[in-house]
């Protein structure tokens, strides 16, 4: 007969009960921005939820970090801090900063299949894709395009199905949409096209719709002072201060939609991301277009992909990849669309059931997904953050009025250049 010791009983008695009991959940801290309207977080938190109920070995942290900018700023401050998140859903252009920061992972060591990369729309992963490597998955992508209030157009004598199509007929329509009281106050404006927040990303869709691109592949070269992108700022600026269909000064990226809304402006440049706060909103007939064309169509591509931060466990990893997997399959890129306005990242969103239904009722919908057919990447250089402040302020400072759109570029240009040589 063998005698076992105490220590050895409890060793065995420990493991049997280790054994019985499930394996430790994996967790996972997502820093997430918001810069549309609508219960975005109450989306994310329900969408959170069901996924660790269908996984429950796995538990995500779902942290709304402000706008892109505060949620970049977070995650590399906790990058530093050394308390990182293991994903986090940040602009599709901070790439270049995130890899020299060598903040984040590469995809394609996680994935099994890669097919899955090609599931996506091309244009969506187009800044994510750098050197051969994918660094990032699409999520809350968008293009630029041009809403309308068709009440208004019926009134001035504007077809009310008929949006701008050229730079030109915005000018013409715009005039005749202008609205002013008995005292000369303007009550109602042409267009607004927003100069805070997002300025680089709507001097783009004027360049490009003017024939130029903003940056190089590299992203280590941006074309300010290109001539078509001064005659971009300078059509920008002249809607204000030489046709009259837009205020003078800047227009406000957070307060545009409620502009809208409230029909202070008969038209507006904005995401697609805030259809579905537009379409809950109006009190009006309001249709979306394409943007407007000089020498072509075109919008950037714009929003926040997924990326896997490198100090992540080899498990938090794995983990991550499985949520990213969820959260952009099919049905869900579907919900997320539907309910917030963004493009579903993926044709297969568009052929399920719920989007079909959807978007036959609801045709806007599927405006921003056919322009990617006319769309660029988005402006992403290294040292993003920077260079976005030079170009945003280079557009203040030309509506305004301090500078001419020229000098305000060139400016911008000659403080570009002087960071991207470092990465020549």
């Amino acid at each position: 007969m063998k005698y076992y010791g105490k220590t050895v009983l409890a060793a065995a008695f420990a493991a049997t009960i280790a054994m019985a009991q499930p394996a430790a959940a994996v967790d996972l801290t997502m820093y997430y921005p918001v810069a549309v309207g609508g219960p975005v977080t109450k989306i994310i938190d329900d969408m959170v939820g069901r996924f660790e109920k269908e996984n429950p070995d796995i538990k995500v942290t779902a942290v709304y970090a402000g706008n892109y900018t505060d949620t970049m700023t977070k995650a590399m401050t906790a990058m530093k801090g050394g308390q990182p998140p293991q994903l986090s859903v940040l602009l599709s252009t901070d790439v270049f900063t995130l890899m020299d920061e060598n903040a984040i992972v590469p995809m394609d060591g996680l994935v099994s299949d890669k097919a899955w990369f090609k599931s996506f729309y091309p244009a969506f992963m187009a800044n994510g894709q750098i050197d051969g490597k994918t660094w990032s998955i699409p999520f809350q992508r968008s293009t630029i395009v041009l809403y309308w209030n068709k009440d208004a157009f019926k009134e001035a004598g504007l077809d009310p199905e008929k949006a701008p199509a050229s730079w030109d007929e915005m000018v013409a329509m715009g005039k005749k949409l202008v609205k002013k009281d008995g005292s000369g106050n303007t009550t109602r404006w042409g267009v607004e096209i927003p100069t805070t927040g997002y300025a680089y990303w709507m001097l783009q869709a004027l360049a490009i719709e003017n024939g130029q691109k903003l940056m190089n592949e590299a992203g280590n070269e941006v074309y300010l002072t290109a001539p078509k992108t001064v005659a971009a700022l300078d059509y920008w600026v002249d809607l204000s201060r030489k046709d009259g269909v837009m205020p003078k000064g800047t227009i406000d990226w957070a307060t545009l939609r409620t502009d809208f809304l409230e029909g202070k402006t008969a038209m507006m440049w904005h995401t697609t991301g805030n259809l579905t706060a537009v379409k809950s909103g109006t009190k009006f007939n309001f249709g979306v277009a394409m943007l407007p064309a000089k020498e072509r169509r075109g919008s950037p591509t714009g929003g926040g992909s997924f990326y896997i931060f490198k100090s992540a466990s080899p498990e938090q990893q794995k983990a991550a990849v499985k949520f990213i997997e969820w959260m952009t399959a099919p049905e869900r890129a579907a919900e997320w669309s539907m309910k917030t306005g963004y493009v579903a990242v993926s044709p297969a969103a568009y052929k399920t059931p719920a989007m079909e239904a959807y978007a036959k009722d609801f045709p806007a919908a599927t405006v921003a997904r056919d322009q990617l057919e006319h769309a660029v990447p988005e402006l992403s250089v290294h040292d993003n953050g920077r260079i976005y402040k030079f170009v945003n302020d280079a557009v203040q400072s030309a509506v305004t009025g301090a500078q001419t759109p020229k000098d305000a570029l060139a400016a911008a240009q000659q403080q570009s250049d002087r960071v991207l040589r470092a990465y020549k």
